[in-house]
């Protein structure tokens, strides 16, 4: 991956030790081959000149890890239209510093444009979120086991949804955009964009390591027509939810209770914006008292919430504009202090400083040039 830093170059971090790694996601291309390791520096929020490395993989949309964060999982979000048109999933062991990550396993994820992929809470299996593009075949869900090493098995479940075609452009096939686990691990939700529904699953290895998942007592939760689910948050202590409404630029807020969904709230991203939304990403900070919500389209601005500790309720605190194009993902530093936006359609990583206490956006820290960037994780601790 080729990185030009906008601006000045880039301060070098003060050590090795004081810094943290931070791992970007694109859609590869001349100038991106896969996922860029670099060395972020907390102290002055600036992301490393070069990369650590290049790990290289095609169209790595969507990056997570495994509980124990050794493992890093890739969806390869490969299409009809791709050089290689057979949607997969890939894991490696994720290294450190100056050492090299190593491929485990890739397989086929049984569906054509994964988008989304998060392991289940004991590690066995990846769960995987096929959107598939076109309207046919449609999205799925898919179940990959994990070995011991973290290598990925062939996908032993395939689940499919009813799309809405509320929208006769976007939702006439099933698009499934998350899967997320609930906290306690019980139960398994798909966001899917073309039904206007979050599924539920309950997760039973136990009943059978081929079918873990089975369809939950209350088996979705209807959203409103052609409001387009895509990604789903849980909260630390699992009694609430967040959702972003791609197609109508919303968060809602969800209670949870014994496998159950319920909508509590709904906020949008742009008030008074009516068309032109395209939301995307959610996180809370970590001490939990702040969400932030990215709208693409024609708005690209971060909103940001106050959570109420009681009811989880969102307040408006402010909006930032991203300074870009398609803030497809980002991601808060391990201490909240900065945020790093990849601007997809504008190609640009940004880096914003913020206010741990109020829990504003503030100042640019850094634009960073790089190949339609799609996702941004710090590396976990271990």
């Amino acid at each position: 991956m080729t990185s030009t830093l906008a601006g000045a170059a880039a301060a070098a971090p003060s050590t090795a030790a004081a810094s943290t790694e931070l791992l970007i996601g694109c859609y590869t291309g001349p100038n991106c081959k896969g996922i860029g390791r670099y060395r972020f520096d907390p102290a002055q929020g600036r992301i490393g000149a070069e990369p650590l490395e290049v790990i290289a993989t095609d169209n790595p949309s969507w990056i997570t890890f495994s509980p124990d964060g050794a493992t890093l999982y890739a969806v390869n979000e490969n299409g009809p239209k791709s050089a290689d048109p057979v949607g997969r999933a890939s894991s490696f062991a994720l290294a450190r510093g100056a050492a090299a990550s190593r491929r485990l396993s890739q397989a086929n994820s049984l569906g054509d444009d994964p988008a989304h992929a998060s392991a289940s809470a004991d590690g066995k299996y990846l769960f995987v979120a096929n959107y598939s593009g076109n309207a046919s075949p449609g999205g799925t869900l898919a179940v990959l086991p994990v070995d011991g090493e973290g290598r990925l098995q062939p996908a032993v479940q395939s689940l499919t949804h009813r799309a809405s075609q509320a929208d006769r452009e976007r939702q006439l096939s099933p698009h499934v955009h998350a899967v997320v686990s609930s906290r306690d691990g019980g139960y398994v939700y798909a966001a899917d964009l073309g039904a206007d529904k979050v599924y539920g699953y309950r997760y039973d290895p136990a009943r059978s390591a081929e079918r873990p998942l089975l369809a939950a007592p209350t088996p979705y939760l209807e959203l409103p027509p052609g409001t387009g689910p895509r990604h789903l948050l849980f909260d630390a202590d699992g009694r609430h939810a967040y959702l972003t409404l791609e197609m109508s630029g919303e968060v809602v807020v969800l209670d949870y209770q014994d496998g159950r969904l319920s909508i509590a709230q709904t906020v949008a991203l742009d008030p008074g914006r009516a068309s032109g939304n395209a939301a995307a990403a959610l996180h809370l900070s970590a001490d939990g008292r702040f969400l932030y919500a990215s709208n693409r389209g024609e708005d690209n601005h971060i909103a940001v919430y106050a959570v109420d500790a009681g009811n989880g309720r969102l307040s408006a605190v402010q909006r930032r504009a991203t300074e870009g194009r398609g803030p497809r993902e980002f991601a808060l530093s391990p201490d909240g202090r900065f945020v790093v936006v990849a601007n997809q359609h504008s190609n640009t990583l940004v880096v914003i400083e913020r206010d741990t206490r109020s829990g504003k956006l503030g100042k640019t820290v850094q634009t960073v040039a790089m190949q339609s960037p799609s996702d941004v994780k710090f590396a976990p601790g271990r």
